[in-house]
């Protein structure tokens, strides 16, 4: 070990082997807290006596030899250069009886006196504290007579010493020739220049300061913190600017504890287990002042700090350290204690859950506080794991019933298969009785999840709530699940009577019960009516208000669903994404993963094929497909559209395979599953079984009473199905319905109508529906059904023979398809206008294309297709002055004086085909 910021020590202590050689024999007595340094001075020490001419004899003290007698004598004259005779007459002495050994003390302490009379000792004990009774006796008697001999004596002591060690001790303080030294701990600036040393120089300096925190100056610490640090800095784990703490800092702690007193190490044990230093002495069963002085010691050795240990690795080491039996009753220890002094529920439960199941009629209460407040503040794990342990110890079978609902609700933040288990022991409490109304609900709604139909069935049935006088928090759940039962699982409806409403004297439910009842009336107004901006309004009011612990996923989902298929995506996106944020701080996966199946959805309203790709995979990777229950319909709904859009037909139809549960078609999920399947068989030319699982979609929704075109837009899929098998008239008559049922207040799906719809007209009469096609999905805010209405334009133009706005709509619509990463698109208007599949170069060598800004090119292809000033500025979000400043510039780069040339000097930019 260097030592750093020892040299005063030890230029003192050189100064007094000097006056020893010139026969004034000298004491010192190097004390300190364990592991600062003393042994290394001790040494060094050894060494100067030796270069000065002075004979250097050692011995160290052990707690293991401390009943052997004349041990520590036995080293110091057995080091000594003896003849063999003479070293034969120690070994003698030495082995002497107990009769003999006072005899044998007084002999081998001559012996050390004559020594000295030939050259000078320094005679070094390290760790006197341990030594022998014997040689103590020896010690004490031969300090009595160094004063004029050339004799230096040194001791090193550290921790608690025996009885007779301290007699030893307070013996020495009374002689005159008795000097005694404290090595403090290192101070920063020491610390800074052994870090330089082994770190080298700037990262020493930026690592100095937080070794002086953990160490505490303490140098066995110090260097157990660079031993770790530049061990991470070798494996490149370790992080830059930062120093790591690894195990070799908690292995020198127990280390540094082991050295010092025998009691230290059960108040670090102590200090471990609580945390703090507060209320070991209580802890552990010992007296105050006593435990006061012991941790005052630590704090003086570096192992802690006011309050409890320095760095979270060496509490772990210490406490990893304790068998685990007595680990556990410790832990027991604390939560009692800290339970009898009004402590936080967190930090008690914390205390139950490493010590096992502990029966006392206060464990149930506080772990149920703890997990409430934990799933609060989103630390769900911790929330589980605390409702795991209070359904061990609860014997209550009501009260167990309530717990394990709520740990059912806490795993499925995890992952919604974890709660499986529990289903079937809620059941059981069901048929005892112990299950409340409110929870066997939770439970019916686990097990519709899950596909099990027939099981929730019977639990909204053996719940008998149409005959019971409902309790509010059963009239609250049932006025909340009636409308969430509608959107997701529809047929089961029949079985939730409608609820009772409160009396203005009955207390009003709480605000998450609110929020999750208005936000799922508010879904049930979109799907069952269709959307309307007071709705949109209220979804958003709702999601505005509070964060997702608050208001729970079944809120967050129906407030978002509502903006969704109200045909709102634009506006649900951010909501969602901000959602997922809080999701993964919360440590929430199961939410994270409900959530990204909903912003896939969202993406493929948006015409992001792409990002519901990246969301739909990565639910899939945090909740593999087979823990979705009836669920997985929606997620793999939106992958398969996605991937059938982009033309990855092999890899939708690896989706297809995946085995999904036959329930799914008896709830929402099915209906977009089936919508997805349909259009992958379409566009592989399976016509009639996609038409089949249209129409089916179809009915469902009819019979649930749902059937409007923002949940799934079944009659547009439909009518392409039969367009492509001939019937005109049943395809007409579907899209005419869907326009009906759409209009302004649903753009997405009146948009695709409208562009469906121009298939069934004369060519002639196809440009005006899908330019009034494609102004609408452009408010809507789906690039991909928008490309599709411009492809669909683009070659009616062609076929009209007007090419020169053919290939401007065209180029417009390649550039969304390939955004979108549609290949079926983009190939097909390749191939229509002679591009070969890859990107067209639209500008002629030299053409004047090139000196367009893009806003000033935006302005001229929509003058060039005959929008007014004030469309152009409607449509681009700008005013009408600036419409026309961009279309002045426009004129004099293009060379054209009025808006009737802008179409031929626009058309000049593209290549002839």
């Amino acid at each position: 070990m260097s030592l750093v910021e020892r040299d005063e020590h030890l230029t003192f202590l050189t100064g007094l082997l000097v006056e020893a050689v010139e026969g004034k024999g000298r004491i010192a007595v190097v004390s300190g807290p364990a592991a600062t340094g003393k042994s290394a001075l001790l040494d060094e020490f050894a060494e100067r006596a030796h270069e000065a001419g002075a004979l250097p004899l050692t011995a160290i003290g052990a707690t293991e030899e401390t009943h052997l007698p004349l041990g520590v004598m036995g080293q110091l004259l057995l080091g000594a250069p003896l003849a063999a005779e003479r070293r034969a007459a120690v070994r003698g002495l030495l082995a002497a009886g107990e009769d003999g050994r006072r005899t044998a003390a007084q002999e081998l302490t001559a012996l050390l006196l004559e020594l000295a009379e030939r050259q000078p000792l320094a005679l070094v004990v390290d760790d006197v504290q341990h030594a022998d009774d014997d040689s103590l006796a020896c010690l004490s008697y031969l300090t009595r007579r160094l004063r004029s001999s050339g004799i230096m004596a040194v001791f090193g002591r550290a921790g608690r010493p025996t009885t007779r060690a301290v007699e030893f001790l307070l013996e020495l303080l009374r002689r005159p020739n008795h000097h005694n030294l404290v090595l403090p701990l290192l101070t920063p600036g020491a610390v800074g220049q052994l870090t330089a040393e082994r770190l080298g120089g700037p990262a020493g300096e930026r690592l100095a300061a937080a070794c002086h925190r953990v160490s505490g100056g303490n140098p066995l610490l110090v260097n157990s913190l660079l031993d770790g640090h530049l061990a991470a800095v070798r494996a490149a784990t370790a992080v830059e600017g930062e120093l790591t703490v690894g195990d070799s800092y908690g292995q020198a702690v127990l280390d540094l504890l082991r050295r010092g007193d025998p009691g230290l190490l059960p108040l670090a044990q102590g200090v471990a287990v609580l945390g703090a230093s507060g209320a070991v002495d209580r802890l552990l069963g010992l007296d105050g002042a006593k435990v006061a002085r012991g941790l005052r010691e630590l704090e003086a050795s570096g192992v802690l700090t006011t309050g409890g240990f320095r760095h979270e690795v060496a509490r772990s080491a210490v406490l990893l350290d304790v068998e685990a039996e007595r680990r556990a009753e410790l832990h027991k220890r604390a939560a009692a204690l800290l339970h009898a002094g009004g402590a936080a529920a967190a930090a008690i439960a914390e205390h139950l859950l490493a010590a096992g199941p502990v029966e006392e009629p206060w464990v149930v209460p506080v772990l149920e506080e703890a997990a409430t407040l934990a799933l609060a503040e989103g630390r769900v794990g911790s929330a589980v794991e605390y409702l795991r342990l209070a359904c061990r110890v609860c014997e209550d079978g009501p009260r167990l019933a309530r717990i394990r609902t709520a740990l059912v609700r806490a795993e499925w933040r995890i992952n919604p298969s974890a709660p499986t288990p529990h289903l079937a022991e809620l059941t059981d409490a069901l048929h005892r009785g112990h299950l409340r109304p409110s929870d066997g609900l939770v439970l019916a709604k686990a097990l519709l999840w899950h596909g099990r139909f027939e099981d929730a069935r019977d639990v909204l049935t053996e719940l008998q709530l149409e005959s019971e006088l409902h309790d509010p928090e059963t009239a609250a759940e049932l006025r909340t699940t009636r409308p969430w039962l509608r959107c997701w699982y529809a047929p089961f409806l029949d079985y939730v009577p409608e609820a009772e409403e409160p009396p203005r004297s009955r207390a009003l439910p709480s605000t998450a019960v609110s929020w999750r009842l208005e936000a799922a009336t508010a879904l049930d107004s979109v799907l069952s009516q269709g959307p309307s901006e007071q709705v949109v309004a209220e979804a958003e009011r709702i999601l505005r208000s509070s964060r997702l612990d608050e208001m729970g996923m079944d809120t967050v989902e129906s407030a978002l669903l509502a903006l969704t298929y109200g045909d709102r995506a634009g506006r649900a996106a951010p909501w969602c994404d901000g959602l997922i944020e809080e999701a993964i701080s919360r440590q929430s996966p199961g939410r994270r993963a409900r959530l990204a199946t909903i912003r896939a959805e969202i993406s493929i309203r948006q015409g992001d094929l792409p990002g519901a790709e990246l969301h739909a995979r990565q639910a899939l990777e945090i909740v593999p497909a087979g823990s979705w229950g009836v669920a997985v319909g929606a997620l793999l709904a939106s992958l398969l559209t996605a991937l059938t859009a982009m033309g990855r037909y092999d890899e939708a139809a690896d989706q297809l395979n995946l085995p999904v549960p036959e329930a799914m078609l008896q709830s929402r999920y099915g209906l977009h599953y089936l919508q997805a399947r349909g259009q992958y068989e379409l566009s592989s030319g399976h016509l009639d079984a996609a038409l089949s699982d249209f129409l089916a979609c179809g009915d469902l929704m009819g019979r649930w009473g749902l059937d409007v075109p923002g949940l799934v837009a079944w009659r547009g899929d439909a009518a392409e199905a039969m367009i492509q098998l001939g019937d005109q008239d049943e395809a007409r008559r579907l899209l005419e319905e869907q326009l009906g049922m759409s209009g302004p207040a649903a753009p997405r799906a009146w948009g695709m109508a409208m562009r469906q719809l121009a298939a069934t007209y004369e060519l002639r009469q196809r440009p005006a529906l899908l330019r009034k096609s494609a102004d609408i999905l452009q408010e809507a805010g789906d690039r991909y059904e928008l490309a599709r209405a411009l492809s669909d334009l683009a070659r009616a133009y062609h076929d009209l023979g007007e090419l020169r706005r053919a290939r401007l709509t065209a180029r417009r619509a390649w550039t969304l398809a390939t955004k979108c990463q549609a290949q079926p698109l983009t190939r097909l208007l390749g191939a229509k206008f002679d591009w070969n599949g890859a990107e067209p170069t639209l500008q002629e060598p030299g053409a004047a294309d090139g000196i367009l800004s893009d806003a000033e090119r935006r302005v001229a292809e929509l003058a060039a297709h005959g929008y007014t000033n004030r469309e152009i500025a409607k449509r681009l979000y700008v005013t009408v002055s600036t419409v026309e400043q961009h279309l002045t510039r426009a004129y004099r780069k293009l060379h054209v004086t009025s808006r009737a040339d802008l179409p031929t000097a626009m058309a000049s930019l593209v290549r002839t085909g």
